[in-house]
C-alpha cells in the first residue's frame, strides 16, 4: 500500500493505518536519529512519532510525507543536540583506537565512527541523500537550504569522510 493512501487513511481516522505507517518508516527514522546522535535514542524517535501523529491531520500534501517526516526528525535531533550541548559543554574528543583494537573493528563500525566525526550539517546531508535515498530537492527542503547548498555540503562531506577514513588508515 502506498504511503499516500496510508496517510489519507490516517487522516480519516482509520485506527490500523497509523501503526502500519510507523512500521513502514520506523527503521528509517531510527537510523537517521541513531546516526545523527551517534547512538540510539528511543526518546527522540518517540518524540518524532508523537509529532507525526499530531501533525498528520494538517499535512496537506501526502506525497511530500518523506521530506515532512525527516524535517520533524531533524527538528527533534537538533533539540536533543542543543540540550546536550547546553548541559555538558563541549564533548571530549575520542582517543583513536589502538592497533590491537583496530584489528577487531568491522567495516561498518569504522564507517559509523567516521560519519560520527563529521560536522552535523555534512553528516546530515550524507545520511539523507545516500542512506535514505532522498533526492537533492527533498534534502534541501528538510535542511531548509537551497539545493546548491546541499550539493556543496555533499561535496564537502564526501571529502571530509574520505579524509577521516584515510586518517584512520582505512583503504578508501
Amino acid at each position: 500500500m502506498s504511503d499516500e493512501l496510508l496517510i489519507v487513511r490516517c487522516q480519516l481516522g482509520e485506527r490500523d493505518a497509523f501503526p502500519e505507517l510507523v512500521r513502514g518508516w520506523h527503521g528509517a527514522v531510527d537510523r537517521y536519529v541513531r546516526r545523527m546522535l551517534a547512538g540510539p535514542d528511543d526518546d527522540v524517535v518517540q518524540e518524532v512519532w508523537l509529532a507525526v501523529f499530531h501533525g498528520l491531520p494538517k499535512l496537506r500534501r501526502p506525497e511530500r510525507f518523506a521530506p515532512w517526516l525527516f524535517t520533524i526528525a531533524r527538528r527533534a535531533v537538533t533539540n536533543r543536540l542543543r540540550d546536550s550541548y547546553a548541559r555538558s559543554g563541549p564533548e571530549p574528543t575520542e582517543e583513536p583506537a589502538g592497533p590491537d583494537e583496530s584489528d577487531a573493528i568491522v567495516d561498518r563500525e569504522v564507517l559509523a565512527e567516521a560519519l560520527g566525526a563529521l560536522p552535523v550539517r555534512e553528516r546530515e546531508v550524507l545520511l539523507l541523500f545516500y542512506l535514505e535515498d532522498l533526492p537533492l530537492e527533498a534534502c534541501a527542503q528538510i535542511c531548509d537550504v537551497p539545493v546548491g547548498t546541499v550539493k556543496s555540503r555533499l561535496n564537502r562531506a564526501r571529502r571530509l569522510l574520505r579524509e577521516e577514513l584515510t586518517r584512520k588508515e582505512y583503504e578508501v
